[in-house]
């Protein structure tokens, strides 16, 4: 065999692998761009209802038990009438 041809074929064989390991790295890459955007859009859709549970939901009981009324909102969550009516209870120190 030909000194240039073989040259060639080692510096083609050199690319490739080169080559190689760029891409499997770029795939590499782009798995974890989407297992961060998947744990991104999780924590933001979730981060709502975990601080209802936490903060508004202690207020929502007081209000359901001192008028007697419940939340007529989807999923049991209050309407913004029912919001209303805790902050003006609240207000009033009830």
């Amino acid at each position: 065999m030909d000194q240039e041809i073989k040259r060639q074929l080692e510096e083609i064989h050199a690319l490739t692998k080169d080559n190689h390991q760029m891409l499997r790295a770029i795939r590499r890459h782009q798995w974890y761009g989407v297992i961060g955007t998947i744990i991104f859009w999780a924590v933001l859709i979730i981060t709502p209802f975990y601080l209802y549970q936490q903060y508004l939901q202690p207020f929502v009981e007081k209000f359901q038990i001192t008028t007697g009324t419940s939340t007529s909102g989807p999923f049991g969550l209050p309407t913004s009438a029912d919001l209303q009516k805790l902050i003006n209870s609240f207000k009033a120190g009830q």
